[in-house]
């Protein structure tokens, strides 16, 4: 396995670690998950969602380290940073916040930290789905 391959797999390893791992584990606390002020309903969704995610993940760092070419597991593994961008983008359309219920906010300087961490996860991933290694184009030629 050439150097270029293996950055680029552990690359993508960690940017779908990012949805399949630091998200639930930031979720599953009081401010998501175990919110008093959350209905059951919305738990229930965001318990699917992070579920949703870790099995996407999971899957695209699957396909990563088992095939050479990486561009369908990249494409997998933005499924869910794209959807994130989009909910946030639309978020005045029906009442979302990236402020939790105790008015706390994670930012990195006046930025929200989770758009930030997705703009990179999703770049990352998008440079890798339509980008081939060397190997591949040499295989393609």
């Amino acid at each position: 396995m050439s150097a270029n391959l293996l950055f680029r797999r552990i690359l993508l390893t960690l940017s779908v670690s990012v949805l399949g791992v630091l998200v639930p584990y930031l979720e599953y606390g009081p401010t998501h998950v175990f919110n008093p002020d959350w209905p059951g309903h919305a738990k229930l969704h965001d318990v699917w969602q992070l579920a949703t995610n870790s099995v996407f993940s999971a899957a695209a760092a699957y396909l990563a380290w088992t095939r050479p070419d990486l561009r369908m597991a990249a494409r997998l593994g933005l499924v869910a940073p794209i959807a994130f961008l989009a909910a946030y983008l639309t978020m005045d359309l029906y009442g979302g916040s990236m402020v939790n219920s105790d008015g706390t906010e994670l930012k990195f300087g006046s930025v929200n930290a989770s758009l930030v961490m997705m703009l990179i996860v999703s770049g990352i991933l998008g440079f890798l789905s339509f980008s081939p290694t060397p190997a591949e184009r040499a295989r393609q030629s």
